[in-house]
């Protein structure tokens, strides 16, 4: 550790924090996987789970695996293409079980929950549960939250927030999510 970490942290201890990746515009994912790719380079322990990803072959699965950390697709794909919302209820608590476990159990420096607040925003968790994981977290464990409408009381609990905004996007122009861009 360097003396202007120290500086920083007078304890020379990690603070553990809970970062929120929202809004509408594209890249709440990936900046948390940039954050999973520096994590690594430091020696962390990464693991992510994800909410809605599941039946998708996608790149970062590939990348993860390679980089040796866990990603872990729980979902069973979008709500708009499930239209069953008590089995997508049902998905999103088993989700949220792993969630809370992968705390409690703290073999992790740094959780990403990807996906997490569009589960709570469309109602299929209680914002109340996740709340209250994130305030007995174990003090130097980092977790990421990724999703649209990020809750106002996660929000207010989080240490650093960023909203990402669309301004232009070709899938309005009709080319749609291609490989390696946007999976």
């Amino acid at each position: 550790m360097s003396s202007t970490d120290t500086k920083k942290n007078p304890k020379g201890r990690r603070h553990g924090l809970v970062i929120v990746n929202t809004g509408n515009g594209k890249g709440k994912t990936t900046a948390a996987m940039g954050t999973a790719f520096r994590a690594l380079g430091v020696g962390f322990k990464v693991k992510m789970i994800q909410f809605i990803k599941g039946s998708w072959d996608y790149g970062e699965l590939h990348s993860a695996e390679k980089l040796g950390f866990e990603i872990v697709p729980m979902g069973e794909g979008f709500t708009w293409e499930t239209k069953d919302r008590e089995r997508d209820i049902e998905v999103a608590w088993k989700t949220w079980e792993s969630c809370r476990e992968a705390i409690e159990k703290n073999e992790h420096d740094l959780l990403i929950f990807d996906e997490i607040n569009n589960a709570i925003a469309y109602g299929y968790l209680d914002v109340k549960h996740v709340l209250d994981a994130l305030r007995r977290k174990p003090e130097e464990m980092h977790i990421i939250l990724t999703g649209r409408d990020a809750h106002p009381d996660l929000i207010e609990l989080a240490d650093m927030v960023t909203e990402m905004r669309e301004i232009k996007h070709p899938f309005h122009r009709g080319i749609y999510a291609q490989r390696g861009i946007e999976y």
